[in-house]
């Protein structure tokens, strides 16, 4: 989202922000198809091999306009449920295209899963077994959990020794035994060590030991390295070094493919690095509201709609949109829901008034596809900025949405009259 100098209004890919909420009202997710497009081409151009596929994870944003937009670019797609599978073949990708990658889900789900006719990724030594007793036909994935502590909170590091992910590494003998006397196809290994990872060498530790597995495997085609590149949460915030990864990386496969004798395919699974910059979330100022020692600015919003700073502690910028230029003051930012719903503590924003409008940052990921209806508030709006045109990509939703699925059954519950003798 840019300034522009002589309105002195902000505008995301050349549209007029306030224009948009003015429009579709608030609270409103906003995303930016070009900086999802040339997120995609950094990406595919950090990396030097002869076979490369970008599997977007789906988790970060199901929203079926920006599946559609990743398929065009050439991404496959990740999925760790069968609604998920579901919305990609909605949104055009092709089954195989689609690797499914579940986790403590029931054996129908699978089935139903493998009916599809899409990648399983397989999570445990359990449905290893199973999967090669009934299916010894299909081909699999199996996925490594290396036994490394690596994310940017507790909750999204999932490679350590107690993540429920995964299949040790100290389980590899078992798992070639099982391999090979139930005659399995396994066509490819995968691993995710977490999310936020900054440290390009983290990643590259993880690789060698999932190579290590590879070389188990004589029918592989595919080698999964998962995600987790951390993304710029503030203006000058630190990222994952993408070209140096994929120069790095790049090299190590190209020379593993070569000790092969075959050329695989690099997969990578991301899903915030993609859209979380691409994404802005529209709020507006209920009250503004002074206690002894803080000045609270309370929204028509709460963690209903954005979760991510109560749950992760996630950081994001809050801008004043209303007020561009004004003189900053500090606010703590909260929302409308009956808990403590704080967005962020002793904020730097230019002066608020009451209906002002605030916008945050890095709200492509894990922000509306985390969104409840808590207090019986509605999930908000979503929209696309494309080539300079705004279009409608989920509606608001009603109290006709609230009650949809709900049953009334003929039971009365008036008390009944007791009759003395």
């Amino acid at each position: 989202m840019q300034l522009n100098s002589q309105s002195n209004r902000f505008e995301i890919a050349g549209v007029d922000a306030l224009q948009i909420v003015e429009k579709y009202g608030t609270p409103l997710f906003v995303y930016d198809s070009a900086k999802i497009i040339a997120q995609y081409k950094r990406m595919t151009d950090a990396l030097t091999v002869k076979q490369l596929r970008i599997n977007y994870a789906c988790k970060a944003l199901t929203n079926i306009t920006i599946l559609k937009l990743l398929k065009d670019l050439g991404a496959g797609l990740d999925a760790v449920s069968y609604q998920e599978i579901k919305l990609g073949l909605e949104a055009g990708f092709a089954a195989q295209d689609i690797v499914y990658t579940p986790n403590s889900v029931s054996i129908e789900e699978l089935e139903a899963a493998m009916k599809l006719g899409v990648k399983i990724n397989i999570d445990n030594i359990e449905m290893l077994e199973y999967m090669g007793i009934n299916h010894p036909k299909y081909a699999f994935c199996i996925r490594v959990n290396p036994h490394i502590m690596a994310g940017g909170n507790a909750n999204i590091s999932v490679g350590h020794i107690d993540s429920k992910f995964g299949i040790s590494i100290h389980q590899m003998p078992l798992v070639e035994r099982l391999v090979d006397t139930l005659k399995m196809n396994i066509e490819g290994v995968h691993m995710h060590t977490g999310s936020d990872i900054l440290d390009v060498d983290v990643f590259l530790y993880a690789s060698n030991i999932l190579f290590n597995v590879a070389r188990k495997f004589d029918d592989l085609k595919y080698i999964d390295f998962g995600s987790g590149f951390k993304v710029k949460y503030k203006p000058h915030g630190i990222e994952t070094d993408i070209e140096q990864f994929g120069a790095e990386m790049s090299k190590r496969f190209n020379d593993f493919c070569a000790e092969m004798g075959k050329d695989l395919t690099l997969m990578f699974e991301p899903g915030k690095f993609l859209v979380s910059e691409s994404g802005y979330f529209f709020a507006r100022t209920n009250v503004i509201k002074q206690t002894t020692s803080t000045v609270f600015a309370g929204l028509d919003t709460g963690f209903n709609h954005l979760i991510r700073p109560m749950f992760y502690g996630a950081h994001h910028e809050i801008m004043n949109v209303s007020n561009p230029t004004g003189k900053p003051k500090i606010y703590t930012v909260v929302g409308y829901i009956c808990e403590t719903d704080t967005f962020g503590w002793n904020r730097k924003i230019t002066e608020l008034k009451e209906g002002d409008v605030l916008c945050f940052l890095n709200a492509g990921a894990y922000c509306f596809s985390m969104a409840s209806n808590y207090n019986s508030r509605y999930r908000p709006a979503e929209v696309l900025i494309h080539e300079g045109q705004d279009y409608l990509i989920r509606k608001r939703e009603t109290f006709e949405d609230l009650i949809r699925n709900q049953v009334n059954p003929e039971i009365s519950f008036a008390e009944k009259e007791t009759t003395m003798s």
